[in-house]
């Protein structure tokens, strides 16, 4: 990897699904965690997080949130949105730390964070994957079966 430079969004691959960071400094991340996880930099997006409406905002080292998984630096979004100046990125994030927010695995995740924090817009990539995933496997409302 090269290394990650303050505002980069980390994105962390684990089983099922990927959790996000943003880097702060000195290999610090801020991430969200479920609030009562005993685990040191646990991620909010785990299964625990699924059936809880709250999360933590974490500064954490992105060792300790990594729990062997591997990573990336994934700004995607630069092409779509123009990332907020790096001091204002860093405000905001610090802005945070400790505090507890509404999660939301549809409406406000650790993906929808980290990019409202880059961005100043709160979206997740993973959300419309699944969305569009049921789309495509479910049946069309418009779709009534036919009398015969």
């Amino acid at each position: 990897h090269s290394p990650p430079r303050p505002g980069d969004l980390i994105e962390i691959f684990r089983i099922g699904y990927e959790h996000w960071a943003i880097y702060v400094e000195d290999d610090c991340v801020v991430h969200l965690a479920a609030p009562s996880f005993p685990r040191r930099g646990a991620g909010a997006c785990t299964i625990t997080s699924v059936f809880s409406n709250r999360a933590v905002v974490k500064y954490s080292r992105l060792e300790d949130v990594l729990h062997g998984c591997s990573w990336k630096i994934n700004n995607k979004l630069d092409g779509t949105y123009l990332p907020l100046p790096v001091d204002q990125i860093l405000q905001r994030t610090r802005k945070m730390i400790n505090k507890i927010v509404q999660y939301s695995l549809i409406e406000g995740n650790c993906e929808h964070f980290v990019n409202d924090l880059r961005y100043g817009v709160p979206r997740s990539q993973q959300v419309r994957r699944l969305w569009l995933g049921q789309w495509l496997l479910a049946e069309p409302p418009w779709v009534l079966s036919s009398p015969r």
